[in-house]
């Protein structure tokens, strides 16, 4: 879904590399950047890789798709359940309790010591990033209540040091309103944008919520085959069809 907003697709060794140089000579992977053993072992370049982003995150416009989504949700009961953890549809408008977010948010933060501080917004924090090597300068990120090392309340590759409780919080709203629906006899439309198979969270939330009593539209470039349920599979970027879509739902 971000892709089209200009960010940069972490799919492959290639994709990333293209968007961060300095890590093809390091010889690193998005994989093995984004574990939290570096918070540990080797806070600079954590936090150089997730600084970056969370810059990244706060300049990109969402694109037109965001819009067609947003204008949709204020004519039919809407929510979002997403992997991103860019905080775009929130940014396009969506209301912060209508989306959630399965593996966490960039723009928020939690302690590395676990001294019980739950996690806390990191509207006021900048990670400054030397663009050669991708590594952060201090002082980096730090929780209010001990000023032990902070890191983003995202979900990474092997993490065990994940703090659930604003995710959990999220998915426990998500899934009563789905039930709600369902009770309800109401039949739910599932669009799903760009989730892939080899983290497959989205996808098996969007098979599940329409298998019942719905039809799930898969709009994903790589991977579009529906295989189960009423549905149909669109291979082209997001924006360009949920555009079209727009124009067919207003004609």
């Amino acid at each position: 879904m971000g892709v089209d907003s200009g960010l940069p697709d972490f799919r492959g060794p290639e994709g990333f590399w293209r968007a961060y140089p300095p890590y093809r000579r390091l010889g690193l992977r998005f994989e093995e950047l984004a574990d939290p053993v570096h918070f540990a072992e080797d806070p600079e370049l954590a936090w150089g890789f997730y600084g970056h982003r969370l810059e990244l995150y706060r300049r990109t416009e969402p694109h037109v798709g965001f819009v067609v989504l947003r204008e949709w949700s204020k004519r039919w009961p809407t929510r979002v359940f997403t992997s991103n953890v860019d905080g775009q549809f929130q940014r396009a408008g969506f209301p912060a309790d209508t989306v959630a977010e399965c593996h966490g948010s960039i723009h928020w933060l939690q302690c590395t010591a676990h001294c019980g501080q739950p996690p806390w917004p990191a509207d006021d924090v900048t990670v400054e990033v030397d663009p050669e090597t991708m590594r952060a300068r201090p002082p980096l990120p730090s929780c209010p209540a001990c000023g032990s090392l902070a890191r983003p309340n995202i979900l990474m590759f092997g993490d065990a040091d994940w703090v659930p409780d604003r995710t959990a919080e999220q998915l426990r709203a998500h899934t009563a309103w789905r039930r709600e629906l369902h009770a309800a006899g109401v039949p739910l439309t599932v669009i799903e944008i760009g989730a892939g198979t080899a983290v497959p969270t989205v996808r098996r939330e969007a098979e599940l919520s329409s298998a019942a009593s719905g039809a799930l539209v898969r709009i994903n470039t790589r991977e579009p085959e529906v295989r189960h349920g009423r549905g149909v599979g669109i291979a082209r970027p997001a924006a360009e069809v949920l555009t079209e879509l727009a124009d067919l739902v207003e004609g």
